[in-house]
């Protein structure tokens, strides 16, 4: 998912050079997926840039090693018997973007945010997981961080808050717009109290795996959203929501993987030095080569 163009870190950050070539965060992402199995990766993204960001990302970037498809989230893009409201700005979420996909995607697949580092073991065992479902349906996973390791230093971050039972599914996710770590304590605000959080508590960074039925339900469950929802302009329709309502129903399970690897974020500006010297760690130990493509 890269339609967003990263209002609070001030540019479109999908395309901001992190490692020591000049490599996006979306370089090393598609690196990971390639030796993880991955033979597609599709775009999502917005006609506004897509001439800026196809003639970066494309096939002969990636050395050929993988199918790149490029499709588009725009507002108006309801299902027929909507009209956009005519004052309606913000985006329509992350499922909706996910929901864009439906027509070149057939297979089990990944779904990633673009300014996100997820780490080379994180798509190692989410490819592996969704390479045993070829023909299944109903059986979906997410790979899950504790919240004490995807925090920011520069502000509050927002992350699925998630619950799991005793087999490893998760049994439900709450999305939490403001959490950042107060006096020592992580906290999340909510109508204006601050609520603790375990420093061990499962989050989601939006890494989740379906299989393509995801597509059939999202756009059933989408229209009644916006029969609920569709003059409320600041209403989204996340993947957390999506997420909740096929296994509240039993429609689907999701099993919540997990991983040796750290996630790294740029949320601000300021979290970018970070970043670069973590790449530059796992370069020195071997992880990634320091030109990507060669």
């Amino acid at each position: 998912m890269a339609a967003g163009m990263g209002s609070r870190y001030g540019s479109l950050k999908q395309m901001d050079g992190v490692g020591p070539n000049g490599e996006a965060i979306i370089d090393y992402s598609v690196y990971d997926a390639i030796r993880a199995g991955f033979g597609k990766v599709v775009f999502v993204i917005r006609h506004s840039f897509a001439a800026e960001f196809a003639e970066v990302f494309n096939a002969e970037r990636f050395g050929n090693k993988i199918e790149v498809v490029y499709v588009y989230q725009e507002l108006d893009y309801l299902p027929e018997g909507f009209e956009l409201p005519a004052d309606r700005v913000k985006p329509w979420g992350t499922n909706h973007a996910v929901m864009m996909a439906a027509d070149v995607i057939n297979e089990p697949f990944a779904v990633i945010n673009a300014d996100d580092f997820y780490g080379r073991d994180s798509y190692a065992v989410i490819g592996n997981y969704l390479s045993q479902l070829e023909g299944s349906e109903g059986k979906y996973c997410m790979v899950g961080y504790e919240v004490c390791k995807t925090l920011s230093e520069n502000g509050t971050v927002s992350r699925g808050v998630c619950t799991v039972d005793a087999e490893g599914n998760l049994t439900s996710m709450v999305e939490r717009t403001k959490i950042e770590r107060v006096n020592g304590t992580i906290v999340f605000h909510d109508n204006g109290d601050d609520e603790p959080l375990a420093e061990n508590t499962p989050v989601s960074m939006n890494l989740f795996g379906f299989t393509p039925d995801y597509f059939r339900h999202s756009k059933a469950y989408f229209t009644e959203f916006l029969k609920a929802n569709i003059d409320n302009l600041k209403s989204e329709f996340f993947i957390p929501l999506m997420v909740n309502k096929v296994i509240t129903d039993g429609t689907a399970t999701m099993r919540v993987l997990s991983t040796t690897s750290n996630w790294f974020g740029v949320t601000y500006k300021e979290d970018k030095p970070q970043l670069m010297a973590k790449i530059e760690e796992l370069i020195a130990d071997g992880v990634y080569p320091r030109n990507l493509w060669e």
